[in-house]
């Protein structure tokens, strides 16, 4: 698939977190996952959510790749080499989604494929009062017809959504590559909240729920309970506590660490997980201290919420240099809360755009004419 007229520029990290750490011999991936790529459409301005029988008008809309390439993006941002393997359709919404993750991200995605006849799913987010309601579309895409490229590849890490009452066999082949895998879950619709329905667990070395979740799986009624019980079975656990910030325990170090959350305002929360999940992957492939990780992955979610859509939210490290430039000098922010970043300081590139930069914001409509 070649880029069309008005495809932006693949975008390129201003930091390799891991340049220290490459080798020859290391995988030419580092990290893979997969999953369903929609394409997002995003209302923004709502000043409350849409009534029955009426019409509410958007001040702001925008769209862009979501789903699974939330998180991609939000890798690829962070200077890592991410590989996707997902289904496109081959209508326009696919071929603008092949485009801007490929051409405009980076991200590898020789593993993936375009399906003829199948349309790509769709996602309407509409986002109000610091939440967001969601209306999806989509059909499952047909199992590929012939050979594909390896899947999964050889790779430092995998991120993957678990399923309750699924395992997924690519998971276990990860991990039995050498891959650390990272893993969310999403709400357990059939109410059980059954742990032993979550069987790929066993290979994950990081699990990442959130309160809620973490609660409802271990029948605690505190999120810090909740992680110490998850940590008897995974590595590595953190539950991120929303507006609290995020706990976590390292059952091999015996290390706990709990990071407040950077007082924002919030403009669109859609993929603000992902982002979070990836600013912690990224610092643990790099070697991070774990209170360190956390206070990254929750700086990088914080910046994105002041953006509206999952992938075109996502910062990087321009972003995240802007900022911490900004705050040094004006800040709304406790210093002593502030003080908890400092080890940015020996990592980000000199910022070369003031704080607050505003990202691109592509939609499909322009094409050649915009």
């Amino acid at each position: 698939m070649t880029p069309r007229e008005g495809t932006p520029q693949a975008h390129t990290a201003d930091v390799d977190p891991l340049g220290a750490l490459r080798a020859p011999d290391d995988p030419d991936c580092d990290v893979y996952l997969t999953g369903t790529v929609f394409l997002d459409i995003i209302f923004t301005g709502l000043d409350s959510a849409p009534v029955r029988g009426t019409e509410s008008w958007a001040r702001g809309m925008g769209s862009s790749p979501g789903g699974i390439a939330n998180m991609a993006s939000a890798l690829a941002r962070l200077g890592l080499r991410t590989s996707l393997a997902a289904a496109f359709g081959d209508d326009h919404y696919g071929e603008y989604c092949w485009d801007a993750l490929e051409q405009g991200e980076g991200i590898d995605l020789s593993r993936s494929r375009t399906v003829p006849g199948w349309h790509s799913p769709v996602t309407v987010s509409m986002a109000y009062e610091g939440e967001r309601t969601m209306v999806s579309h989509g059909h499952e895409a047909p199992p590929p017809e012939g050979a594909l490229p390896e899947c999964p590849p050889r790779a430092r890490a995998a991120v993957a959504a678990l399923t309750p009452g699924r395992s997924d066999d690519w998971i276990a082949r990860a991990a039995g590559h050498g891959a650390r895998v990272f893993a969310d879950v999403g709400w357990d619709d059939t109410g059980r909240w059954d742990l032993a329905g979550l069987p790929d667990l066993a290979h994950c070395e990081a699990f990442l729920p959130n309160a809620e979740e973490a609660m409802r799986y271990t029948r605690t009624d505190c999120p810090r309970a909740a992680a110490r019980a998850l940590a008897e079975l995974v590595p590595l656990v953190v539950v991120t506590l929303g507006a609290e910030g995020a706990y976590a325990v390292d059952s091999a170090s015996g290390a706990t660490a709990e990071v407040p959350a950077i007082d924002v305002a919030a403009l669109d929360p859609t993929g603000a997980g992902d982002v979070f999940v990836a600013g912690f992957v990224t610092g643990t492939l790099a070697g991070w201290p774990l209170a360190d990780r956390i206070a990254f992955s929750g700086l990088t979610a914080a910046l994105s919420v002041q953006e509206f859509g999952g992938s075109l939210s996502a910062p990087g490290w321009s972003e995240v240099a802007a900022w911490w430039s900004y705050v040094q000098e004006s800040s709304d922010q406790d210093p002593a809360a502030l003080r908890r970043y400092a080890f940015l300081a020996g990592l980000l590139p000199a910022p070369s755009r003031p704080w607050p930069l505003r990202r691109a914001v592509p939609t499909i409509g322009f094409g050649r004419s915009g």
